[in-house]
């Protein structure tokens, strides 16, 4: 008899959040929406946290995260109603344009790294404490092969995303051994609207540095996330997961 069943590489890992609820920013489209969708499967209960959240969505709540208060109005109700924030994705983050640095708008500038890295900052601030609170939590910030490398052209972005890392190794420290962990993952050029906002010949130059020659997809993002909500994940913290195809090495 021939058995038809898909060979165990090509195999997903299930997950079980039954119980557990979510805040996910940035997710109403592109990776975080997937990441969402994701974590939805599994049994999760996630708010969406997005300054344009997506209408009828009884789970999103409109916020811009480079907006402290607006967080912690967000974070408040989001306890109110649900009474708990176990697992926490920082992905709310736009690239902006691609240009040399000094033909930045300096606003422009300022504003992919008041909404990358501090609102990042802004909402662990607000979250944080509830998870120390409840002695569980699991906290998971996009970061981006940029981070690393530094992309020619993209310096805001870049600055703002290798920051974010140096903040996951020191908030994953600092919690060590409270129960909440915190990672980071840095992906290279993923197939979403982000894109848009780069030229395409940025955009080659990207895949042309990958040794698998592609893009990477939002449903490969949304599984490494899964592993870093999930219970399989159980010792590592202040870690950087890279998801670039073979090209991150170091």
């Amino acid at each position: 008899m021939t058995d038809t069943a898909a060979p165990t590489a090509t195999r997903k890992a299930d997950y079980d959040f039954s119980g557990l609820v979510a805040v996910v920013t940035g997710a109403s489209k592109g990776i975080g929406a997937h990441i969402r969708d994701h974590l939805q499967r599994a049994g999760a209960t996630v708010f969406n946290w997005d300054a344009a959240p997506a209408a009828g969505d009884e789970f999103a709540l409109e916020v811009d995260v480079s907006d402290l208060a607006a967080v912690r109005v967000a974070t408040q109700a989001t306890i109110a109603r649900s009474g708990q924030i176990d697992l926490l994705v920082n992905n709310a983050g736009f690239a902006g344009p691609t240009v040399p640095l000094i033909e930045y708008d300096p606003a422009v500038w300022a504003r992919i790294v008041s909404v990358d890295l501090v609102g990042m900052f802004h909402v662990c601030h607000a979250v944080v404490p509830h998870m120390l609170h409840a002695g569980f939590g699991r906290i998971v910030n996009m970061a981006s092969i940029a981070g690393k490398e530094g992309t020619p052209n993209s310096s805001a972005y870049s600055a703002a995303k290798a920051g974010i890392l140096a903040l996951t190794k020191a908030l994953g420290k600092e919690l060590a051994g409270t129960g909440v962990l915190v990672n980071a993952v840095a992906p290279a050029a993923i197939r979403t609207e982000l894109l848009e906002q780069m030229s395409p010949e940025h955009v080659r130059t990207m895949v042309g540095k990958s040794p698998l020659g592609r893009l990477g997809e939002p449903e490969e993002v949304a599984e490494l996330v899964a592993w870093l909500c999930s219970g399989s994940c159980s010792f590592s913290t202040g870690a950087v997961f890279d998801l670039s195809g073979g090209r991150a090495t170091s």
